[in-house]
């Protein structure tokens, strides 16, 4: 994208008929870290990827509690989420002080929508430049939300937004209807699965996920960090690393069966340059 005459504000039509800063918007939600959500028929995990902007420096919080029954996830500027989130945790305690109960998660994302598409026709407004996975459950079960700096929501049974998403796109569609019947375990097993695909050369440690997860039961809450790296190496996340020295005690044994790992391996190798497809993160 490029400066033009037609985006000097958000209200400004181009003669294609497109909106200039919600495009901008929402190609900032492509460049920030990515962010992953799946639900079951009884929980709901999100999952994001830490990105410090130095070696110096702590990450930036990427998921937020907005009650004991709702979670969020974001991607891209985390000042933006923060706000958002400010404002959904206000609404769920003055819908908990009038009606005595907890808020429906629907309600709060059409609140929340229609909350970012005012600054989509406000000439003074900008959008919000991120994205929020937004997870919760009710009465009606367990949900999982896509609001988008346009206005636009969607519910989805998995979603990864960000940068390098498109990775853990793939494996989720693979894998998405067995979501339903998942049990808590096996959530936070794929969300791992998933985070991982979106990193490009680096190892899975519990160092740059950050995992949470709410159900029946379970209030919404972020798993420490001795959790998930326990988590990681229980269910062998990065169990690729170790396929080089199995090959070399497969070798002197068996030397048809050494070469079956090798194909994986180039698979991998070719995957690689899919992942890296955005120019930033964020």
């Amino acid at each position: 994208m490029f400066r033009n005459q037609y985006d000097t504000d958000v209200t400004t039509w181009s003669p294609a008929g497109r909106l200039f800063q919600v495009e901008y918007a929402m190609e900032a939600v492509k460049q920030g870290s990515a962010a992953i959500g799946l639900r079951s028929k009884t929980h709901v995990v999100l999952a994001c990827v830490n990105k410090a902007n130095s070696e110096l420096s702590s990450h930036q919080k990427k998921i937020f509690k907005v009650d004991d029954h709702i979670g969020v996830a974001i991607s891209g500027l985390t000042a933006d989420g923060r706000v958002l989130s400010r404002y959904m945790r206000s609404e769920c305690i003055n819908y908990s002080y009038t009606y005595e109960s907890p808020l429906p998660v629907g309600r709060l994302v059409v609140q929340l929508a229609d909350k970012a598409q005012v600054c989509t026709q406000r000439s003074w407004k900008r959008p919000y430049g991120v994205g929020l996975l937004v997870g919760g459950l009710d009465e009606s079960g367990a949900h999982l939300y896509y609001n988008c700096p346009s206005g636009n929501y969607f519910e989805y049974q998995a979603f990864a937004i960000g940068s390098r998403s498109q990775a853990a796109k793939t494996y989720l569609e693979r894998r998405f209807e067995n979501f339903k019947n998942s049990s808590r375990d096996d959530l936070i097993k794929d969300a791992l699965i998933a985070t991982r695909e979106t990193l490009q050369g680096e190892k899975l440690t519990s160092s740059i996920c950050t995992i949470a997860i709410l159900g029946v039961g379970e209030p919404f809450h972020i798993l420490d960090r001795e959790t998930v790296q326990k988590l990681i190496n229980e269910f062998e996340i990065v169990k690729e690393d170790d396929v080089p020295a199995a090959d070399q005690d497969i070798e002197p044994d068996q030397g048809d069966s050494a070469a079956a790992p090798e194909p994986a391996a180039r698979t991998d190798q070719g995957s690689a340059p899919e992942q890296g497809v955005a120019p930033m993160d964020i």
